[in-house]
């Protein structure tokens, strides 16, 4: 996995350090140090796969040398004290190839520090750790001083400001994320915590030895040792103070892999990230103080469990995009259509089964939101095959989508849908590419191992364009990597079609043993596998791997046309299966001569007549991260594998790394995979889910292995293999619903708790309300032909029937509009006086919100939406506006509609004019901000930053004015892309504070 790693320190001689000794080090270089006279030789150290001095426009073509560059900072840096050089290391995404690493590492320093005037001394270490995994990581040794062709100039005081740093660790972590998304990665830095302060926390595993002291011909251990120590208790003591300063970024560091969590969630958290007790006291003080913090209640086992407000505004937005989605019908498939699909597949000899053909009827009865949970097995991407067949047919795009590059490919392979990655998909969206329209079904498969958030910028980007999305997944496989249980709370909330008849295993109590694992009858399935032998017990751990190995040789041999994997929890054994797999095939004599060859996770063997596994999605070579394969030839510079889908692919292992022996995999591995036979050793780490998917992936067979040294009895094996570890959503906990209350079932009993926490987020929760909402199209403002005047004097206000409208037609208009506002006023203060958790309304209430709007929409066209803008910012207005006090509201939408067209009572609104105006009043405030903020005034300053903040907000409610600004961004001091709506991204580069949960889309 891919860690966030930036770690910023100085060269000085305070430290005993030498600039040209730290140079030699970081190059693996011999160096002559001018100043000792004596020469610092670690020519010998291994690891430096790329070194180069880059230099910035005037400065000494001679300093391209290493050692002329940092003996002339030595000659010029006089003090006994002075600082010679800054560096920065920082971790390079392992999942990248050497040349892909280097190029990343090149760009971000000649962007980050060389372009801004700083000669840039570059090291790219590619060190392989005791594990055998990768730790790539680069070293950039910089000066401290202005240059030019005469040498140095003054020391530049900026470089050494706070938010230099920040601005290092945003643009890392931005740009690193960017170029694996664009190389079809499933890896991402995790810097999630930027988005409170553009600060993240530093892990405390760090790469290579700090290497301090390194003046001498070598490093003592033992002091090597110690700087480690200190290294890791100062990024410890580090991350404390920042989560002190902003205890957010521990929330939502919690928060990224689990939706609530505990006091005992948060002690971990709070001793990983701060150095001795008076800071952990202090960090955990910070975290139970934060206003964000919502407490639920207790849960079964009496513990005290918690979650965050974004972490319910999210879910939130989750919930207002499915509910918009599953009330609108834009995409139905007529009878024609489906029915010649359906014949088309019979004729290829595939006949649907009950559940699968209403599966297809429910995916194509023109709803924007289909959901479809099948057992595995059961036979999903066929019938999606018939679907794309009809979704093509009746003029759709059909597009799929899958978490893993492996479950794309498989979604594809299964059904004919061209298919991606989710993380590709998002990333063409930032891009301005690829987004979705009106006439796209887009079908996310493995639906269940999607986290919430991601879940939800995806459903909100359709609902916004009007698109179709089909969820299809099983909740009980495995969990999503990310915080939430987004699919199976959809499914809860607005059902769909299921497909429980399995059709993978060929024999019937397979099939049944299957559903008793896809019900949560664990034990049951395994009974049935050890009653039909397929269960074996061993004394040890060690004996059940040999006796897997050895029933795997025999099966092989004996079936040598049948596909099989073994399959088991930890990457440990993973390696461990493989290399005793392999012995075996070569004591056989079925490998040819063998090659050792470094590749990503350190050195192997391979020879002809290997399996390997890919380990990264590589467009190029058209492999995913899974695809499996055979090696017909290998040296040790390239390697030909025949791909089980029968492609040769040959590749140069410099340019391709990831791979290993594909004989045994993970788990995780194998949801989606099919094969004849599977072999599975069980381990303490496996839980409900990883027994389902481990347990199903096989047609005729399986064979499940385990030691008594880790379950003493075949009870305490069944009871491990059967634990649920469901992920659970915040809201959850809020559902009315005993019977259907998934906190209920682990005996939570607080749902009035949340409804009281969430109904004092009154701001919040206003903004939640109209947040992703939007005028359906048969309520688009009526024909344009008849005079505005001439339709509001037709209008009748629902709440004063009795009062007649003026005949002038602009008083005419003006009550009519008067009236709409209060109408509307009404509608929205019933909603936020009945005290809903979810910021929604009864039935009845949702209705007249949207009759109030249309007939608002009449009279006053983006009316309701201005007014609705202006409640978010200002809520008193909501009950003022009911109770007929008009003036404020008024004023508000005045200003809400200059704010959405820009126009500030200029009459011209030509789109592009408007666009003119927002970067030229975008550029005053800004240049106003700074000169304020120098001049100390900072009453001032904020209320420049206030009105900039609303610019910015104003974006998400005109996305007319924010398309035409997407090509402005560097006007708009946009140099770095963030992924965010451009209103989010724009307040995000210039530091403003939006608040949370105020409908920018992040």
């Amino acid at each position: 996995m891919a860690i966030y790693h930036l770690h910023v320190k100085v060269i000085g001689r305070t430290a005993g350090s030498s600039a040209v000794a730290s140079a030699a080090y970081r190059s693996a270089s011999r160096l002559r140090d001018e100043r000792l006279d004596r020469s610092h030789d670690f020519s010998a150290k291994r690891g430096v796969v790329h070194s180069e001095v880059l230099l910035p426009e005037h400065a000494p073509e001679a300093w391209r040398d290493r050692e002329r560059l940092w003996n002339d900072v030595e000659a010029f840096e006089l003090r006994k004290d002075a600082q010679l050089a800054r560096e920065v290391e920082f971790a390079l995404p392992r999942e990248m190839s050497e040349a892909q690493g280097i190029a990343l590492a090149c760009d971000f320093v000649q962007a980050e520090f060389v372009d801004q005037g700083m000669v840039a001394d570059l090291n790219v270490h590619w060190d392989v750790g005791e594990d055998g995994s990768p730790k790539p990581h680069a070293h950039v040794m910089l000066t401290l001083r202005a240059v030019d062709e005469t040498g140095f100039g003054p020391k530049v005081r900026d470089w050494n400001r706070t938010e230099m740093v920040e601005r290092w660790r945003e643009r890392w972590a931005g740009l690193a994320n960017e170029r694996l998304a664009e190389l079809d990665i499933d890896a991402r830095i995790d810097h999630r915590s930027l988005e409170a302060q553009g600060i993240a926390l530093e892990p405390q595993s760090q790469i290579g030895a700090p290497a301090q002291r390194i003046e001498g011909e070598g490093i003592d251990d033992a002091a090597n040792v110690a700087d480690r120590a200190e290294l890791h208790r100062e990024i410890a003591r580090n991350n404390g103070e920042r989560i002190i300063a902003d205890p957010n970024l521990a929330l939502d560091a919690i928060t990224q892999q689990q939706s609530t969590f505990t006091r005992r969630d948060m002690a971990k958290f709070a001793h990983r990230h701060s150095d001795g007790l008076d800071q952990f006291n202090d960090v955990m003080g910070a975290m139970r103080g934060s206003p964000d913090l919502v407490e639920l209640g207790k849960d079964g086992r009496g513990e005290h469990r918690f979650t965050t407000r974004a972490m319910i505004e999210a879910e939130q937005r989750l919930y207002r995009a499915a509910e918009l989605m599953a009330g609108r019908k834009r995409h139905e498939v007529n009878d024609t259509h489906r029915d010649a699909a359906w014949s088309r597949a019979e004729t290829r000899g595939l006949v649907l089964s009950g559940e699968q053909a209403d599966a297809l009827a429910h995916v194509t009865d023109g709803r924007d939101l289909s959901l479809v949970v099948g057992y595995a097995g059961t036979g999903k991407s066929a019938m999606l095959g018939v679907a794309r067949e009809a979704w093509q047919a009746a003029g759709y795009e059909v597009r799929g989508v899958a978490l893993s590059g492996i479950a794309a490919e498989n979604l594809e392979g299964g059904s004919g849908i061209a298919s991606r990655t989710i993380a590709s998909l998002e990333h063409g969206w930032q891009q301005g590419r690829d987004r979705l329209t009106r006439r796209d079904v887009l079908v996310i498969d493995e639906a269940g191992m999607v986290g919430t958030r991601q879940l939800e910028r995806v459903l909100s980007h359709a609902a916004e364009a009007g698109a179709k999305v089909v969820l299809v997944g099983d909740p009980q496989q495995l969990q999503s990597i990310e915080a939430g249980a987004a699919f199976r709370s959809l499914h809860d909330h607005h059902g769909g079609a299921e497909i429980g008849a399995v059709r993978r295993q060929r024999v019937d109590w397979q099939r049944d043993a299957t559903r008793d694992l896809a019900t949560g009858r664990t034990g049951a399935a395994i009974h049935a596998y050890d009653g039909h032998g397929m269960m074996h017990v061993a004394a040890t751990r060690d004996q059940a791997r040999g006796n897997l190995i050895e029933r795997w040789d025999r099966e092989r041999q004996a079936s040598p046309d049948k596909s099989r994997i073994i399959l088991t929890h930890t990457n440990d054994e993973v390696r461990a299966l493989n290399e005793s797999a392999r012995e075996r095939m070569r004591t056989a004599g079925d490998l040819g001569d063998e090659v050792r060859v470094a590749v990503e996770r350190g050195a192997r063997t391979f020879a002809s007549g290997d399996r390997v596994m890919f380990l990264q999605n590589e467009r190029g070579l058209g492999v995913k991260n899974g695809t499996l394969g055979t090696i017909e030839r290998v040296s040790v510079q390239s390697i030909s594998v025949r791909t089980d889908d029968g492609r040769s692919v040959a590749f140069d292992l410099k340019n391709y790394d990831r791979i290993d022996h594909g004989y045994a995999a993970t788990i995780h591995k194998a949801q989606g995979m099919t094969v004849d036979r599977t072999h599975v050793l069980a381990t303490p780490g496996m839980d409900a889910h990883g027994s389902y998917v481990a347990l199903s992936r096989h047609r005729d067979g399986t064979d499940l292995h385990y030691g008594r040294d880790d379950f003493a009895n075949q009870d305490r094996f069944v009871r491990t293999l059967s634990r649920d570890r469901a992920k659970d959503m915040a809201t959850d906990y809020e559902q009315r619903d005993p019977a259907q209350n998934y906190a209920e079932r682990r005996g939570i009993s607080f749902r009035e708790r949340v409804a009281e926490i969430v109904k004092k987020i009154v701001p919040e929760k206003v903004r939640g309300m109209f947040e992703g909402l939007r005028l359906p199209a048969e309520a688009a403002p009526a024909d344009s032909s008849m005079p505005q005047p001439a339709r509001a004097a037709t209008q009748r206000n629902a709440y004063a029937p009795e009062r007649k409208v003026a005949e002038d037609p602009e008083v005419a208009l003006r009550q009519a509009r008067t009236q709409a506002l209060v109408r509307h006023a009404r509608a929205v203060d019933a909603i936020l006086s009945g005290g809903h958790p979810d910021g929604k309304g009864s039935p009845e209430q949702m209705r007249e919100l949207n009759d109030a709007r249309k007939a608002f929409e009449e009279v006053r066209p983006y009316g309701w939406r201005d007014a609705e803008a202006a409640y978010v910012k200002n809520p008193e207005l909501v009950h003022e506006t009911a109770g007929g006090r008009v003036a404020s509201a008024v004023r508000a939408l005045q200003l809400e509609t200059e704010i959405r067209t820009g126009r500030n009572a200029d009459p011209a609104n030509n789109p592009s004019r408007r666009a003119d105006r927002f970067v030229e009043r975008w550029q005053k405030l800004d240049q106003t901000s700074q000169r304020q903020y120098r001049d100390g005034d900072m009453s001032g300053y904020k209320a420049t930053r206030a009105q900039m903040g609303d610019m910015a907000k104003s974006l998400e409610r005109d996305p007319q004015l924010e398309s035409l600004l997407a090509n402005r961004k560097q006007q708009l001091g946009i140099t770095f892309e963030t992924g965010r709506r451009l209103g989010a991204e724009l307040a995000f580069t210039h530091g403003i504070d939006l608040g949370r949960g105020r409908g920018i889309g992040i």
